[in-house]
């Protein structure tokens, strides 16, 4: 019983610490599969079941209260949409097919990689830039949306972390970025969650599930609102520095356990 209850408040927590932290910058979701699968100990499947559920539902949230201050683009996040329902579902079923140990190795690795992006890319969301010609490109936008689904799907680290800075790097206003990239990974998320869950252990994700869906609704509530009041830079940073220590632990653990 106790156990039971010590794991279902640290899900409402890390929802909670990771919703706020979502609302806020668009980045960070990829930590709750982390925690999961490295810290509690859950098998990976459960894990993305319930991170992706989260991801779906700050998605939601997060790109409506971007679409309410006019920082959202609907024929972007459209056209990215329809690539990427296609390739979450290639990722989930990549996953499914490989080991636990190489999806850790990989969940593990990605992660570290996002931490570093986010460390050392410079985003100045005050910087006016020219939008690259290749966004006029139908083709072309379907495809980065695909490849990020599938990438996303495939790890657990959920949408923005892929889109937010690859749409940056083409000219799309960071706020703008992290809006779209939350509507997007609803879609992804989407057959990411039947995939998972289809395979995970219902009868301990059940109780779960109401703890993730509690704390991801109150804290991407509350991180939408602060968003316009925390400097993104040094927010930037301190997700940067906790993932890269974190991913980097597990994957010595994950190291010695083999």
């Amino acid at each position: 019983m106790f156990t039971n209850l010590f794991l279902f408040s640290i899900v409402i927590c890390s929802n909670l610490i990771i919703g706020v932290l979502l609302g806020m910058s668009g980045i960070s979701g990829f930590l709750l599969p982390l925690i999961y699968v490295g810290f509690l100990g859950m098998p990976v499947h459960d894990s993305l079941a319930l991170s992706f559920l989260s991801f779906a539902v700050s998605g939601i949230i997060g790109a409506y209260s971007y679409w309410k201050s006019k920082n959202m683009d609907l024929k972007l996040a459209i056209f990215l949409s329809i690539g990427s329902l296609p390739g979450a579902f290639l990722g989930v079923q990549i996953n499914v097919l490989i080991s636990d140990f190489l999806a850790e190795l990989l969940l593990y690795l990605f992660i570290l990689l996002a931490g570093l992006s986010i460390l050392f890319k410079k985003n100045n969301e005050n910087t006016i830039t020219k939008q690259s010609i290749l966004l006029n490109q139908s083709f072309i936008v379907i495809l980065l949306g695909f490849l990020t689904a599938a990438i996303c799907a495939l790890t657990g680290a959920g949408g923005p972390i892929l889109l937010v800075p690859l749409l940056v790097s083409l000219g799309v206003h960071i706020r703008v970025a992290v809006g779209v990239s939350l509507l997007n990974s609803v879609v992804i998320a989407i057959p990411s969650i039947f995939g998972y869950f289809a395979h995970a252990n219902m009868e301990t994700t059940s109780t779960l599930i109401i703890a993730s869906l509690l704390g991801t609704i109150i804290g991407i509530l509350t991180g939408a609102r602060l968003a316009s009041k925390v400097p993104i830079h040094h927010l930037k940073i301190m997700i940067a520095v906790i993932t890269i220590l974190s991913s980097v632990y597990m994957l010595v653990m994950l190291k010695v356990g083999a």
